[in-house]
């Protein structure tokens, strides 16, 4: 395939991720009044964050046990105008061929990436996994995940030491079949060292998918290192429910709460833009 039928052939959202010095920084959401007013501030693509479906609800992140959820979220908000992708954590099932059946799912409503964990299991396990998934959905962006700095280091048998400090070899060992498997992107959380997003960069073909850090660089460093997208994961609803404690403490000590609160009509107008839509596509 030329360069030139391979670009023709990238999906808009794929192409987000090829554009040198300029990373896709994708924040993630987990109900539609948050990924409406995200994509009011311009972002072109938004992700969901399997955290905050989880604990809306009160279920346990990295579990499994969100696919419902999951897919209730991606029907709710596939169909808008940005470009979603979905945060499945491992495809809620060790079976290839079933995670491929969420794929589809997810792809009929008009998703159009899916971010798959490895939480340090088999790496061959993950690599059919996402086989599956481009063999029954091709034009569904798979971000491949590995845990090794996340989780600890990997040793190939889904162990880890739990001290976040990661395995290059590991995890450039995972990268490589995933990448073979037909991965779109890989995602490495927990990656800060600049040096070692550099080295990573370098050893990969598929763009490199890191999560932002408070801690670590920021996004023009990121850029500069060839990072090509930055999740914010859990972050702002994590931010969010801190601002929520933040604000019931000072209204309970007597003081204004401080930060931003939109208004409750930009709140609702952000519901009533869905209903216009719904009704032009009805009469047009």
């Amino acid at each position: 395939m030329t360069v030139e039928t391979a670009e023709h052939a990238m999906t808009p959202f794929a192409a987000l991720h090829h554009r040198p010095g300029e990373p896709l920084l994708l924040p993630n959401a987990w109900d539609h009044a948050l990924a409406a007013a995200l994509a009011a501030r311009g972002f072109p693509a938004i992700g969901t964050t399997s955290l905050a479906v989880a604990a809306a609800v009160g279920l346990p992140d990295g579990q499994a046990a969100t696919r419902e959820h999951t897919l209730r979220l991606a029907l709710t908000l596939g169909s808008e105008p940005y470009l979603l992708s979905v945060d499945a954590e491992d495809g809620f099932s060790d079976d290839p061929g079933e995670v491929a059946e969420l794929a589809h799912q997810l792809w009929a409503v008009g998703v159009v990436g899916i971010n798959l964990e490895d939480g340090l299991g088999p790496a061959a396990r993950h690599a059919a996994k996402i086989a599956a998934v481009k063999a029954a959905v091709p034009g569904l962006f798979v971000n491949a995940r590995t845990d090794t700095y996340w989780l600890g280091d990997g040793d190939g048998n889904g162990n880890g030491n739990g001290n976040g400090n990661g395995n290059e070899t590991e995890t450039l060992r995972r990268l490589d079949a995933y990448q073979q498997a037909g991965a779109d992107g890989v995602f490495v959380p927990g990656l800060t060292d600049p040096g070692r997003i550099a080295d990573v960069v370098r050893c990969v073909d598929a763009p490199l998918n890191v999560l932002y850090s408070p801690a670590g660089p920021a996004v023009p460093q990121l850029a500069d290192l060839g990072v090509r997208r930055i999740s914010l994961g859990s972050l702002l609803y994590r931010r969010a429910l801190g601002a929520a404690l933040d604000a019931v403490a000072d209204i309970a000590a007597g003081r204004a709460p401080g930060g931003t609160t939109p208004s409750y009509d930009e709140v609702c107008a952000l519901e009533r833009s869905v209903s216009a839509r719904a009704s032009a596509n009805s009469t047009g």
